[in-house]
């Protein structure tokens, strides 16, 4: 229908060579019931005969792990030699050691049951499934349950590696599945290294603070693609995990139907099949119940017959022939992207992924601190307060172009602990925030390096951190107020802080915003807006108040005085900690 409003094609799609073309299973039905060896037969089968396409013969799972076991391997191990699916294994990452170490006793077992049946039916092994988004300021908003940080990760790939040796496993790939700005993100450059692959998950649906019709879902997905194609260090980069509601509620200008669903599929999924190594989300998921948004391109009764038209335009790599068409817009583009997902062997919960998986008991890991990441490149720190989503989605803000310096904020340093000036918003988030989309640290020891993107803020002599926030055009003739907040220790629950020095900050509002590559020698030029006299933990600061500068991208920096050295993990949930803009 659209083919021919074709891009530049991209120089990692143009050599790209697709085997595998399936949809992603949960373990459970959304019930929470677990599946069975012929409920996984049953769908496998469905996915190879569904009217209108063919060659849908691969399965990604998200666990080894039969629901409702210890260390049971998965019965869609069984049910993938009968069906001949090929399988993209997945290993839960995000409940700690002691769980994971069932992960990969349930992948030796299946290895040591059923042999070279199910080892050549290996498309990849992925360890972990979003677990560096869920520790990301937007997964945290998102409510969207533990996560992994890069070593644990890092660990873990090397745990599979190290056990699959020596068996009829041992030359299969190992990856990582996560959200493309997960990815994009310089502070976790060393699960890339660590993999042989990446798998992307993106869902322009969610890009919630973007221009994100079905007309636009083309261009927002191929922008999440080549940047992550960008930082993959060479990598393949798969598919993982993408599609359009055929229900579910408006995100923005995205609807949820049959017919942007379908015209997903015809433009997006129609250009990645038999080109991409390619899982899309998702065969059915409204089974019994119906989830919102339902993602499903069948309904609630299994049947190959789907709820809308599956054939792919002649010509496009969906219809066996074509190559790939591309964004031609830049690598890293300026949204981020939300999303989350949990199995468990218990009882099922709609991920921000839209999948259904099992819940994992685990406690939330707390991030300790870290020193501002080395080289980066790339996007964004996702945005603001936005309900929970699939993952890829950006809810990082507007694309307009920076304006200069706010002339209307007024300089006002204030105690939390003081009632807020009239012309303030208050500095407890109870009312609309926005938090940053992208945090970069700056070196004047080492003026010429651009550290990238970051989770966390420092101020020291040396080093002060750049901040962008977006705000929404909806926020016209409100109040804006710039706060820092600095809860005790013994109010955070998923952060943490290093704090030495008697001393203070000041806050510069920049001409133009910072890009993940910024450097100290090139940060843009500033006005000081306000600051805080002395930091203590506990407190909370209107830094600055003025008019919204509503639509607009805006940039600050931050900087130490009086010897303060501070780092912390930016996020809002629980004791929120660090940069925000409160709106009034």
């Amino acid at each position: 229908m659209l083919f021919s409003r074709l891009f530049a094609l991209s120089s990692a799609l143009s050599v790209a060579v697709a085997q595998y073309k399936g949809f992603n299973y949960g373990n459970v039905f959304m019930n929470g019931a677990p599946k069975q060896q012929v409920d996984f037969e049953n769908e496998f089968n469905t996915a190879k005969n569904l009217i209108g396409t063919s060659g849908f013969t691969s399965a990604r799972l998200y666990t080894m792990i039969q629901a409702g076991t210890a260390n049971t391997p998965i019965s869609a191990i069984p049910a993938a030699i009968n069906t001949q699916t090929s399988l993209l294994l997945g290993l839960w990452a995000s409940a700690g050691q002691g769980s994971f170490d069932n992960e990969v006793a349930a992948l030796l077992a299946a290895i040591a049951q059923y042999g070279t049946a199910f080892t050549d039916l290996i498309a990849g092994i992925s360890v972990g499934s979003e677990d560096l988004y869920r520790i990301s300021p937007t997964g945290i908003i998102n409510l969207s349950g533990a996560g992994a940080n890069p070593d644990t990760l890092v660990s873990y790939i090397n745990q599979v590696r190290r056990a699959i040796a020596g068996t009829a496993a041992a030359s299969k790939s190992i990856g990582h599945v996560d959200t493309w700005t997960a990815f994009v993100n310089g502070s976790n450059n060393a699960v890339i290294s660590a993999c042989d692959w990446l798998g992307m998950d993106a869902y322009p649906y969610f890009q919630n603070t973007q221009a994100n019709s079905i007309e636009n879902s083309y261009e927002l997905f191929f922008e999440a693609y080549d940047a992550t194609v960008a930082v993959s260090q060479g990598r393949p980069v798969w598919v993982t995990e993408t599609g359009h509601p055929v229900s579910g509620p408006q995100q923005n200008e995205a609807v949820a139907n049959l017919a942007n669903a379908e015209r997903y599929w015809e433009e997006v999924g129609c250009a990645l099949f038999n080109n991409i190594n390619t899982w899309y989300y998702t065969l059915q998921d409204a089974a019994p119940d119906v989830p919102s948004p339902s993602f499903g391109i069948v309904g609630s009764t299994l049947s190959t017959t789907p709820l809308f038209d599956l054939s792919c335009p002649a010509g496009s790599p969906g219809a066996g022939s074509g190559s790939i068409p591309s964004s031609s817009a830049a690598s890293s583009p300026a949204s981020s992207a939300t999303s989350a997902s949990a199995p468990s062997s218990t009882a099922s919960v709609p991920s921000a992924s839209g999948t259904t998986e099992t819940a994992v008991t685990a406690i939330t890991p707390v991030p300790g601190p870290s020193l501002a990441p080395s080289g980066s490149v790339s996007s964004a720190i996702p945005s603001s307060a936005a309900p929970s989503q699939p993952a890829g989605s950006p809810s990082a803000g507007t694309t307009q172009a920076p304006s200069a310096a706010p002339s209307t904020l007024i300089t006002v340093t204030q105690p939390a602990t003081s009632l807020p000036a009239p012309s303030s918003c208050p500095t407890t988030l109870t009312t609309p925030f926005e938090y940053p989309h992208l945090i970069v640290p700056v070196d004047a020891s080492q003026p010429n390096r651009a550290f990238g993107t970051s989770y966390n803020g420092r101020f020291s002599p040396a080093i002060s951190t750049l901040f962008n926030f977006d705000i929404p055009a909806a926020y016209a003739g409100r109040t804006c107020s710039l706060v820092f907040l600095l809860p005790s220790r013994e109010q955070l629950v998923s952060s943490s802080f290093t704090l030495s020095g008697a001393g203070g900050l000041v806050v510069d509002a920049l001409a133009v915003p910072a890009t993940e590559g910024t450097s100290f020698a090139i940060v843009p030029a500033g006005t000081r807006i306000g600051g805080v006299e002395s930091v203590r933990p506990g407190n909370g600061w209107v830094v600055a108040s003025g008019a919204c500068r509503a639509g607009e991208r805006v940039g600050y920096r931050v900087g130490a005085t009086g010897g303060l050295d501070l780092e912390y993990f930016q996020n809002s949930a629980m004791a929120p900690i660090g940069l925000y803009v409160t709106v009034c």
